[in-house]
């Protein structure tokens, strides 16, 4: 019988992708967005970023609705995409940010950051928080409510995520409503475990896991006094937080980092709601986006935003 969920058995056929820089540089292709659908307007713009950084690039996805005179303020989600730190942009989330913004009526921001390993961490962090800042400052142009902002982000992008939901805490300056952490890569110390079965790992491989962490932190993974602004396990105390999402399958690598950071969360006071895919590995909504269990994943992400962020 097949570990795999039944609508994703076919993955046992996936191969290995090497975990070197010639292959980072190939993925760093910018797939070319499609035209923008008539409901939805799509704009990008550039807003200052950290003091001594440059610019940050935001795509921003906005239903067409709230151009209406009398639209209430929306509710609005700041996305980080995923590439293990070191690939990726928004438009490759496409699909994904005009969906939420279609089913919610929301404003989604996606960011694009700085990668590893050119620019290491802090570097992708405060780019997000440049952009989380932006977007509370202008809530009223964009006709968003401030107090409906989401921050959510999948892989590598949730970690950065939950990650800034630590830096904006702890800067008490602006607070995001709630965290979307789809598969979040949260835990550099994942790296250093032996004990992992990972036969049935796919799409993301221990090889590929110490790779990113590696370029990411630009030293050893798993070393003493890691950021929790680079890896949010990392932090102690997680009091204070917003409520979160987190979602992950039983064949993911980052599946038992997940569980563990749900848990704390949910000990020191946060709720958190998880949501588990049994036999499904890394990613597999992108690279299966048409199966049944990718559409209900979908979701179930749907249904935890609009109950954080209804009026």
């Amino acid at each position: 019988m097949s570990v795999f969920h039944p609508d994703l058995r076919s993955a046992r056929f996936i191969p290995p992708i090497p975990a070197k820089m010639s292959v980072v540089r190939l993925l760093r292709r910018t797939p070319k967005p499609k035209p923008a659908p008539h409901d939805v307007r799509i704009e990008e713009l550039d807003v200052p970023g950290a003091e001594g950084a440059p610019a940050v690039r935001l795509r921003i996805y906005r239903p067409t609705a709230l151009d209406a005179a009398d639209a209430a303020p929306a509710p609005a989600m700041l996305w980080i995409h995923g590439g293990g730190f070191l690939v990726g942009s928004p438009a490759q989330d496409e699909a994904s940010s005009i969906a939420f913004a279609r089913a919610l009526g929301m404003v989604v921001v996606a960011v694009r950051y700085r990668l590893a390993p050119e620019h290491p961490s802090p570097a992708a962090v405060e780019d997000a928080y440049a952009a989380l800042t932006w977007l509370f400052e202008n809530a009223a142009r964009l006709g968003v409510d401030d107090e409906r902002i989401a921050v959510g982000g999948a892989s590598a992008g949730g970690g950065l995520a939950a990650s800034l939901v630590l830096y904006a805490h702890d800067r008490g300056e602006v607070r995001p409503a709630f965290q979307l952490l789809v598969y979040p890569m949260l835990d550099d110390r994942t790296v250093t475990r032996r004990d992992h079965d990972t036969r049935n790992v796919r799409f993301w491989s221990p090889a590929q896991n110490r790779f990113a962490w590696t370029s990411y932190l630009g030293r050893e993974p798993g070393s003493p006094d890691v950021s929790p602004y680079a890896a949010a396990a990392r932090r102690q105390d997680l009091t204070g937080l917003p409520a979160a999402w987190i979602g992950v399958g039983t064949l993911d690598l980052f599946h038992d980092e997940d569980i563990e950071y749900t848990r704390r969360l949910r000990e020191a006071g946060v709720p958190c709601d998880f949501h588990v895919v049994d036999g499904a590995f890394h990613g597999f909504d992108a690279i299966y986006q048409g199966a049944r269990v990718s559409r209900e994943f979908h979701t179930e992400q749907v249904r935890a935003l609009r109950a954080a962020l209804s009026r």
